[in-house]
C-alpha cells in the first residue's frame, strides 16, 4: 500500500486544525519535463525544506520535489513540541555510543533548538512559538527516574533550564489527577507546526529553490549524475537528498528496513472557557507524559486543547479518529468527557529500533536523514542543515549522527509491520496495567 495516498486526497492537506487555522501558500507547479540541478531534494517536510534552504543560501541550484503540498506529512500534523536533547535520553545514549559521542549528540540537539528558533526569527515565521515543555509521570518510580534525569543534565551537561517537579508543582501546571510529578524545561518550546513548515517553504522559495508540488518520485537511478524520476518529468543532479521519513516507500530499501512508518492521532477541542482551561493547563506549556504510547498536549492560540494519543497498527486511519483520541484524553482529563471535538486527524511518522534518527550515505552523491521517532521539529530542521553541510564538504555533524547504531527491524522492510504491531500491543497493555 502506498502511504502517500492511503489516507489522504492527492494534493490536499488533511482536515486538521492546523490547516484550518493558517492560510496555505499558492500552489507550486508540478515538475514537467527534464531539468538539471546541483541538488535534488525529495520531500518537502522540515528536513527537505531546511536542506533546500541551507543549500540555496550556499549558492547551490536546488530542485525540491513534493508528492502533495509543502508540509503535507508529519511536519504539518505533529504535536508542535520543540524538545531538548535527542529522542533517547542522555543516559541511554551514553550506554549506546559512549560518553564522548553522547556529549556531541547533546550539543547537536542544542544546535537543533537554537537553529529552529533562529529560523523563525530570521524569516519572521508567525507560528506562535512559546517556551516550555513539561514531562509528566504517573508513578513515584517514574518520578524518581525523571528527577535523576534532570540531575544528570544539570551536573554532566551544564543544562540549567530544566527543573524537577513534585506532585504539588506538577498540579500547579497541569491539574490532572493522573500526574504525580515530572519536570519542566523552559528552553524547550511549542509551536504551530504547519505554519512553521509554510514559513520554511516561503524562505526556501525566496532563496531560489525551485519547488514542485504534486510531483511524486517513482524512481532513482544512481550514477555519475543521479536521475530522479517523477510522473511527468525527471531531474538530473550531482547530489540527491532523500527526506521522505514515513513516506519513503521503496525508494531505498536500506532506509526502509530501518525506518518504520506508523500512525499517530490528534484531536482539537472546541475553544475552552477560562474555567475549563484552569482544569487542564494553568500555564501555557506543552506536556508529554511517560506512557510508552505517549500522550502529548498543549493549548492552541485560540484556547483549544490539542491532544495527541491513541494507537493504530494498520496503515489506514480509523474511521472515527475523534473517538480514538477521546479515550486517552478523558483518562487524563475526566471532566472533558463530553466536550466537543472540532477537528481530529492522523499522520504518519517514521520510527527506528533505537528511537534515534537514521542518517546515511546511500551511494555516491545520495544522502538521507529520517526516522525522528516523534522528536522531529528541531531534529529534522537541523538534519536539513547537516545534510547541506555534508554536501558542501563539512560533514562532522552528519557523520556524528550517522555513527549512531541503526539496526534493521526484524523481518526487514517486508515483515516488520506485524512484528511492530505485536510489540506495540504489548507496550500499550503495559501502559493500561500501569506496569
Amino acid at each position: 500500500m502506498n502511504l502517500l495516498y492511503a489516507n489522504d486526497r492527492p494534493g490536499h492537506y488533511p482536515a486538521s486544525w492546523y490547516a484550518a487555522s493558517t492560510a496555505p501558500l499558492p500552489p507550486f507547479a508540478p515538475l514537467r519535463g527534464e531539468t538539471r540541478a546541483d541538488v535534488c531534494v525529495v520531500g518537502a517536510g522540515y528536513t527537505g525544506l531546511s536542506a533546500a534552504l541551507h543549500l540555496a543560501e550556499r549558492g547551490y541550484d536546488v530542485v525540491l520535489l513534493e508528492a502533495h503540498r509543502v508540509g503535507f506529512g508529519a511536519s504539518g500534523r505533529n504535536g508542535g513540541q520543540l524538545g531538548s536533547g535527542q529522542r533517547l535520553e542522555q543516559q541511554g545514549l551514553e550506554r549506546l555510543v559512549g560518553r564522548e559521542d553522547a556529549q556531541k549528540l547533546w550539543l547537536l540537539a542544542q544546535e537543533a533548538k537554537s537553529l529552529t528558533k533562529a529560523l523563525i526569527s530570521k524569516h519572521a515565521i508567525d507560528c506562535h512559538l512559546t517556551p516550555g515543555v513539561a514531562h509528566a509521570c504517573f508513578s513515584a518510580r517514574e518520578v524518581r527516574h525523571e528527577h535523576e534525569h534532570v540531575a544528570h543534565l544539570r551536573e554532566h551537561y551544564d543544562y540549567p533550564h530544566i527543573e524537577a517537579l513534585d506532585r504539588e508543582r506538577m498540579q500547579a501546571i497541569c491539574p490532572s489527577p493522573k500526574y504525580v510529578g515530572g519536570s519542566l524545561d523552559m528552553d524547550a518550546a511549542h509551536l504551530h507546526p504547519l505554519a512553521y513548515a509554510l514559513g520554511l517553504a516561503r524562505a526556501a522559495a525566496a532563496a531560489g529553490v525551485r519547488i514542485h508540488e504534486t510531483s511524486p518520485v517513482h524512481g532513482l537511478i544512481r550514477g555519475a549524475r543521479n536521475t530522479v524520476q517523477t510522473e511527468r518529468g525527471r531531474v538530473d543532479a550531482e547530489h540527491v537528498v532523500l527526506a521522505c521519513n514515513g513516506y519513503l516507500g521503496t525508494l531505498d530499501m536500506k532506509v526502509a528496513a530501518r525506518v518504520m512508518p506508523i500512525n499517530n492521532f490528534i484531536a482539537a477541542t472546541r475553544p475552552l472557557s477560562k474555567a475549563e482551561l484552569d482544569g487542564v493547563l494553568r500555564r501555557d506549556v506543552a506536556v508529554a507524559d511517560s506512557k510508552f504510547v505517549i500522550n502529548y498536549f498543549r493549548l492552541s492560540h485560540d484556547r483549544r486543547l490539542l491532544f495527541g494519543g491513541g494507537e493504530s497498527y494498520g496503515y489506514r486511519f480509523p474511521r472515527d479518529i475523534a473517538a480514538l483520541v477521546r479515550r486517552p484524553m478523558v483518562e487524563i482529563f475526566p471532566q472533558l468527557k463530553d466536550v466537543e471535538i472540532d477537528h481530529a486527524w492522523g499522520g504518519t511518522l517514521g520510527i527506528t529500533m533505537k528511537r534515534m534518527p537514521f542518517f546515511a550515505r546511500l551511494a555516491p552523491g545520495v544522502l538521507s536523514a529520517s526516522g525522528y521517532s516523534g522528536h522531529g521539529v528541531g531534529t529534522a530542521t537541523h538534519a536539513g542543515q547537516l545534510l547541506a553541510q555534508a554536501i558542501a564538504g563539512q560533514s562532522e555533524g552528519f557523520d556524528t549522527m550517522a555513527r549512531v547504531p541503526a539496526p534493521a527491524f526484524p523481518g526487514g522492510a517486508g515483515f516488520r509491520t506485524p512484528l511492530l504491531a505485536l510489540a506495540m500491543t504489548w507496550f500499550a497493555l503495559r501502559d493500561r496495567l500501569g506496569l
